[in-house]
């Protein structure tokens, strides 16, 4: 089953709800800029390559609905669009990039282009950013999957899979790819708490796939890695840092501490969009608050006692010492460093 996180459809974007699944397969319509911004911040698409491709599509949107309008009217309306969509999750610097793409091509337009084709420019650059994000996931499995040794059993945290990208997948794009390229493996699922996107995301993605995986609870990792268990981990990331510290969902630290201590490769996948020049490290990357009912309870159950006091960080930052390497569409940045990472956008890994 090919797995469409996100489509154009004639003149609006359509999402999958990745709140329903894995019980129920819906799409979501977006006709404006507001509207994408707000299922980006209530989760209906998540992932940082998907949210980017997302906003892209918001800006174009935005510039559609408004063409018409006077040119005050058209500029301040895709000015304000832009910086609600930026705020919208803060964590994920795919999403900056993809705006920041859109708004280099909103003001290089001169006076004497016409509304309507700035609005079609900046759809079209949508489309490349969605083409883009394929390629990317797809030259970033070819690289990865030269890691995965045949037979191996591979942990995973959160959902870095077609869901939270255009629709191939980081670190799951990696599985796809050693799959393909005739390897048997097992990927074994962290569930990740506490909206569960590794039980309902990335186990789901698996079994439309079949690929064989297996589903623990986020504590069980350490008991499996202690009985030799897991071959290595392979995660996504939401941001990495100029020297190579990675922000991805809350746990990952946990389970990168864990490898470390039993000498499991630790891997990231990570699309060069995700990698943050203007951060040095990782104490400077932002982390999304959420709110305490994803915590407290799940839909309408709830198990916590009312009154309780909640903390529910998003993410968190895995030092770059605790990275086995980078898996990028570039090549694969071994024991990241300031300087390897720099060289990474040189195109040239290996000087």
């Amino acid at each position: 089953m090919r797995i469409e996180t996100l489509k154009w459809v004639n003149d609006h974007l359509e999402m999958i709800d990745q709140r329903l699944l894995p019980e129920t397969l819906k799409y979501v319509s977006c006709y404006d800029g507001n509207e994408v911004a707000t299922a980006i911040k209530n989760m209906v698409v998540r992932g940082a390559p998907a949210i980017g491709v997302a906003a892209a599509y918001g800006v174009a949107l935005q510039a559609l609905v408004k063409q018409n309008e006077s040119p005050q009217t058209f500029d301040k309306s895709i000015g304000f669009v832009i910086e609600t969509l930026v705020k919208s999750r803060p964590t994920a610097v795919n999403l900056c990039w993809a705006v920041q793409r859109m708004k280099n091509c909103w003001v290089s337009f001169n006076e004497m282009v016409s509304q309507g084709d700035k609005a079609m420019s900046l759809l079209r650059l949508a489309h490349e950013i969605f083409d883009e994000d394929i390629l990317t996931n797809k030259r970033i499995g070819q690289f990865g999957s030269q890691l995965v040794p045949t037979n191996s059993r591979i942990l995973t945290h959160c959902n870095a899979g077609a869901l939270a990208t255009a629709g191939y997948g980081t670190a799951l794009g990696v599985f796809r790819s050693a799959v393909e390229s005739g390897k048997k493996i097992t990927v074994i699922v962290d569930e990740t708490r506490p909206v569960l996107q590794g039980a309902r995301l990335t186990a789901w993605e698996m079994l439309q796939e079949n690929i064989p995986c297996t589903l623990i609870t986020d504590g069980m990792s350490g008991h499996l890695m202690s009985q030799g268990e897991v071959d290595c981990v392979i995660v996504g990331t939401d941001r990495v840092a100029a020297n190579g510290d990675v922000a991805n969902k809350i746990g990952t630290y946990m389970v990168a501490v864990l490898a470390e201590r039993h000498s499991i490769p630790f891997y990231v996948a990570c699309p060069l969009s995700s990698i943050d020049l203007d951060t040095m490290t990782g104490l400077e990357i932002p982390i999304e608050e959420r709110t305490a009912d994803e915590v407290t309870g799940f839909d309408d159950s709830h198990w916590a006692p009312m009154g309780v006091s909640v903390r529910n960080p998003s993410f968190d930052i895995t030092p770059a010492s605790l990275v086995s390497g980078l898996i990028t569409e570039n090549g694969v940045v071994f024991k990241p460093t300031k300087y390897k990472i720099a060289k990474l956008f040189d195109g040239d890994i290996n000087k």
